[in-house]
């Protein structure tokens, strides 16, 4: 029987209900500042002085453990930006600030500085000045990695919070059309997701620096993109935790779906997983499969969108449509996979 993310330990399903009910405590605590609540959503959307800005916070995950593999830590603070950057463009919002949050077993200043260069670069290529942060030493909670490559390297968990603008209302997915286009943009990797099962599937020797490839920020390309285009791109979802079936998120608010029949042919990394998993379903429910952005324009405006993510390498092409009936369809080898 071949693997599958759940019994890797990460049951998206699971997940997913367990996010439903958590939606509805976050939202009895909604108050003044928070008149565009978005339960569910890519970005908390709140309101100051009749400012409108956006909030995430979100971590690396076990690709820290390919890290601590390799010894090697100077990119994982680039997926602590990019996952939660790319997160708050889905609504529209310029991520402006962040602070992070490292805890180790233990001070381990060589560790400290090559987290800090990662953190630092990512933190320049988006335009988001890193404020503060906090380091904690936790001896008892973080016990050890037996796989790491260096006994001497503290064990460590990292995570940010960003902080947005909003110039416009946000963008939630409740315009989009039945004929709109999704445009995809090309990711860097894996990114910052599924490697509980990636871990166990691919040989670290082998592919842990293809693994490591940090995520791709899609900040500039995007931003340019609403600046050009904003009335035309009706929902964005960053490809990240449950991979395609994060469209569902968008497709709620415009109670419509996806069919995903122009998906690139897997690569590298890809193909190495495609021949180890096997089910379509596992393989885009669990990765990215080379798109790490998805956005829904009108099917017009779609060579424009394309022509400025070309301008800053995002290699776009379109991946499919959005479709009246709810669902999100992967369409692939004659078969049609629903993936929610």
């Amino acid at each position: 029987m071949k693997p599958t993310y759940a019994q890797s330990g990460v049951d998206v399903r699971a997940v997913k209900a367990a996010q439903a009910s958590i939606n509805a405590l976050i939202a009895s605590t909604s108050n003044t500042h928070t008149p565009d609540f978005l339960a569910g959503h890519y970005a908390g959307v709140f309101e100051v002085e009749g400012r409108r800005l956006t909030a995430h916070c979100d971590g690396v995950g076990t690709k820290l453990m390919v890290a601590q593999a390799l010894d090697k830590h100077d990119t994982v603070g680039i997926d602590a930006l990019a996952m939660n950057a790319n997160d708050l463009i889905c609504v529209g919002s310029a991520p402006i600030v962040g602070v992070d949050y490292l805890a180790m077993s233990r001070l381990d200043e060589e560790l400290v500085e090559q987290v800090m260069a990662g953190l630092v670069a990512g933190c320049k290529e988006a335009g988001v000045a890193l404020i503060g942060g906090e380091t904690a030493i936790l001896p008892d909670m973080l016990k050890g990695d037996k796989t790491k490559k260096n006994p001497k390297r503290a064990d460590y968990d990292l995570a940010m919070t960003v902080v947005g603008t909003l110039e416009r209302e946000p963008i939630t997915g409740k315009e989009m059309r039945v004929g709109d286009a999704l445009i995809g943009l090309e990711s860097s990797g894996l990114h910052s997701n599924g490697f509980t099962l990636a871990r166990k599937l691919l040989p670290v020797k082998e592919w842990g620096k293809e693994m490591l490839t940090p995520t791709r920020l899609y900040v500039k390309p995007v931003l340019d993109m609403l600046k050009a285009h904003a009335s035309c791109m009706h929902g964005m979802a960053h490809i990240t935790g449950g991979a395609f079936s994060k469209l569902g998120r968008i497709g709620a608010h415009g109670n419509v779906g996806f069919e995903l029949d122009g998906l690139p042919k897997p690569q590298g990394v890809f193909a190495e997983l495609e021949k180890k998993v096997g089910s379509q379903y596992e393989l885009y429910r669990t990765f990215n499969m080379g798109v790490g952005m998805v956005i829904a324009c009108e099917k017009d405006a779609a060579e424009g969108v394309m022509k400025i993510a070309q301008k800053h390498g995002a290699s776009p092409s379109v991946i499919g449509h959005v479709v009246a009936k709810p669902d999100v369809v992967l369409v692939r080898g004659g078969k049609r996979i629903s993936l929610l």
